[in-house]
């Protein structure tokens, strides 16, 4: 019997892994809203990838523990609020982190390196995640190193049989118990089978483990990247076509500039005499398409950059001075965007939408602060892992807000001389805002109260699953039981409830 070698091995440990972490991921994730799941399904990841760098003898660079510590930190916050905006974010937050974890486990450090490295580290994730597992299976694992002798041939022959039989058997049984009652009812309640259930559970541990594996194969086995992570290609355009371009759109932002400075600082009677809109309608009208417009000029200004990256120093200083003068004017747009949320803010109060926005808005702020600073001074490579690092102290800053538990706050503030306080939307957002609503009852007309009790009932008097388990959503749960009684007993019949 031949010895394993070291890549075999390595190999097969990680198709272990990759199983072990699918069942898990089955059996925890499963339940929703994640929570508790979703916490210890990061821990056991992150721990997983530790143990494998450790067992292949991987020279991970110093970023590794800082961002395994993040994405440990990260799905924390699962555990702690309840918000769906904020938990989509946060599951975005991990994605990058375990893109750009590629990145660290191959010996390259994150500071430094151009934008088009992170969007690379990126691809080559997602590619790896996905078809990772084929080469791992087909060429990295070396089968015929197995032992084969004896007992263990006949064994490995029926296992391989019995995969090759499982999904048969799943499709001919369904088909089975579909077409005959008897059948069904004999599988279903003699034998306790549900083909359904056990086709979707060993569908999410296949697709579960070949993601896995597929990550890890591309983030420890394949050492060598697919493409160059030093520099984007070479884009030789020029300063007259980049310079032109630039130049006529300064033009127009310049002239929309104008118009705003005239029209939107001008006061209610302009804008009212000009559009027939009110001041909260032009507020709102074109928010959404400025935030748009400004998230699109950063993609414009580091591509110009890239490509007169390799041109003479005056083409350079010329494309500086025309995107310096574009970041003057994109932030009279941006002020202007938020003027208009805020303003919009004051008519009709705070949502959700509206507070992220926001929140994207100073983000994409401090981002172009942060290009004028690196990029524009000739350090592009500062400026892509600042972005980065902005992005999720963004991140931490809503957490620290409790966006849902703002919005209550913030609206309860709000004079009711335009729109009284909507306890209905209040009631209908996560159990981060539940505290602050049910505080704040007793300054609320009866038809609010009932409208909102109704709704905090009917949510949150069920009791929880223990993978899904939320510290907001269990305080929600303790607050509205203590109440439930006074809750019941409103009065709401008499208004329509």
């Amino acid at each position: 019997m031949s010895a394993l070698s070291g890549k075999t091995r390595l190999g097969l440990e990680i198709l272990g892994v990759a199983a072990a972490l699918a069942i898990a991921g089955d059996t925890l994730l499963r339940a929703t809203p994640w929570g508790l799941n979703a916490f210890v399904c990061t821990a056991g990841l992150v721990a997983a990838t530790a143990w494998l760098v450790r067992r292949g003898g991987i020279a991970a660079s110093g970023d590794a523990p800082w961002l395994a510590g993040t994405a440990l930190l990260l799905s924390s916050t699962f555990v702690a609020r309840d918000s769906g905006a904020l938990r989509a974010f946060d599951a975005l937050g991990l994605a990058i982190l375990f893109s750009v974890a590629g990145l660290s486990l191959r010996g390259a450090t994150l500071r430094g390196r151009y934008a088009w490295d992170y969007l690379v580290a990126g691809v080559t994730a997602t590619a790896s995640a996905c078809i990772g597992v084929l080469p791992l299976v087909a060429r990295d694992v070396r089968w015929s190193e197995l032992p084969s002798g004896g007992a263990l041939r006949y064994a490995r022959g029926a296992s391989v049989g019995a995969l090759l039989a499982f999904p048969l058997l799943l499709v001919f049984g369904g088909l089975f118990a579909s077409a005959d009652p008897v059948f069904g009812n004999l599988v279903t309640n003699a034998l306790h089978v549900d083909f359904t259930a056990v086709a979707s559970h060993t569908a999410f541990i296949v697709a579960g483990t070949a993601l896995a594996a597929g990550y890890f194969w591309g983030s420890v086995v394949r050492t060598t990247p697919p493409l160059p992570l030093t520099a984007p290609p070479d884009l030789a355009l020029g300063i007259v076509p980049v310079g032109t371009a630039l130049g006529l759109l300064d033009v127009l932002f310049l002239v929309f500039v104008v118009v705003q400075l005239r029209y939107f600082f001008g006061g209610t009677e302009l804008i009212q005499r000009t559009t027939d809109l009110t001041y909260a309608e032009y507020a709102r009208h074109g928010f959404f398409e400025l935030v748009a417009a400004s998230s699109l000029v950063l993609p414009i200004l580091l591509g110009g950059d890239w490509a007169l990256r390799k041109e003479p120093r005056e083409h350079q200083r010329m494309f500086r001075y025309l995107a310096g003068l574009l970041l003057v004017l994109l932030a009279v747009v941006m002020v202007s965007a938020l003027r208009r949320v805020w303003l919009y803010v004051e008519e009709f109060g705070l949502s959700e939408i509206r507070l992220y926005a926001t929140a994207f808005m100073a983000y994409l702020a401090g981002v172009f602060v942060w290009f004028g600073w690196t990029a524009l001074r000739g350090q592009p490579r500062r400026f892509a892992f600042g972005a980065l690092v902005q992005g999720f102290a963004v991140l931490a800053g809503l957490h620290v807000l409790n966006p849902d538990a703002f919005i209550v706050r913030t609206n309860l503030t709000r004079p009711p001389s335009h729109r009284p306080f909507d306890a209905s939307y209040a009631a209908s957002l996560s159990a981060d805002a539940v505290p602050d609503l049910l505080a704040a009852f007793p300054r609320l007309d009866e038809r609010e109260k009932c409208l909102a009790a109704a709704r905090l009932l009917r949510r949150w008097t069920r009791d929880e699953d223990w993978r899904t388990w939320n510290l907001s959503r269990a305080r929600a749960r303790r607050r509205v039981r203590e109440q439930e009684a006074t809750l019941r007993a409103l009065p709401c019949k008499k208004h329509g409830s």
